[in-house]
């Protein structure tokens, strides 16, 4: 059975290849948005030719999917402080920092319109999502074994609150949030999880 297009991560000149569409297709993002996104113009961009593109891709969607798997990929690694506030203010600065990126910050925009009016790039964007929320998982898991939050929290819902107000910001006004809203929206997950918001209720691990 073949392999969805954009789904095989490739080695050698094929990662090459691959490397240089997703950044032409990054670029074509950002500078058209979803709906103008071009495999023929992508290929161009990226000085390949078109039956590769479409052979390996299939689709802008096939593109788009597979541009998100390697933002995830390529994502810097968790930091950890010692203590669940500290992992969570390292964690809203690292998002605040992407979305502040002119071209990070485009290109998430662009990505996320396109996932409100198609399947597949709403697919994408929710994997991207679930990996990052795991990298960050094992942090809530270490505090709850320090004491720090209660047993049944939900680790993957502590990351996301942290991060979902950030991407509202700039999404609702277009203005990419600054350190000081990074800081507001770590503080508000750590009172919330600390006060048992994202807790089940049943002894156990946290999920």
């Amino acid at each position: 059975m073949s392999a969805e297009p954009g789904t095989v991560r490739p080695g050698g000149r094929t990662a090459r290849v691959r490397a240089a569409v997703l950044r032409a297709a990054g670029d074509a993002l950002v500078e058209h948005g979803f709906d103008r996104l071009d495999l023929a113009d992508v290929a161009r961009r990226a000085e390949v030719g078109k039956t590769t593109v479409y052979r390996r891709w299939g689709s802008a969607t096939g593109l788009v999917a597979d541009l998100l798997a390697d933002m995830a990929e390529q994502s810097l690694p968790r930091e950890e402080t010692g203590a669940v506030l500290g992992d969570l203010r390292a964690h809203a600065s690292l998002v605040q920092r992407t979305l502040a990126d002119p071209r990070q910050g485009a290109l998430f925009r662009a990505v996320i319109a396109a996932a409100a009016c198609d399947a597949r790039t709403a697919e994408a964007l929710r994997r991207f999502c679930e990996v990052r929320a795991a990298e960050w998982a094992p942090c809530m898991e270490q505090a709850a074994e320090r004491g720090e939050l209660p047993r049944g929290t939900d680790a993957g819902a502590v990351v996301r609150a942290v991060s979902a107000p950030l991407c509202y910001e700039l999404l609702t006004t277009g203005t990419a949030p600054g350190p000081a809203a990074a800081q507001r929206a770590a503080r508000a997950a750590y009172e919330a999880a600390k006060a048992g918001v994202y807790a089940d209720g049943d002894e156990g691990v946290l999920r």
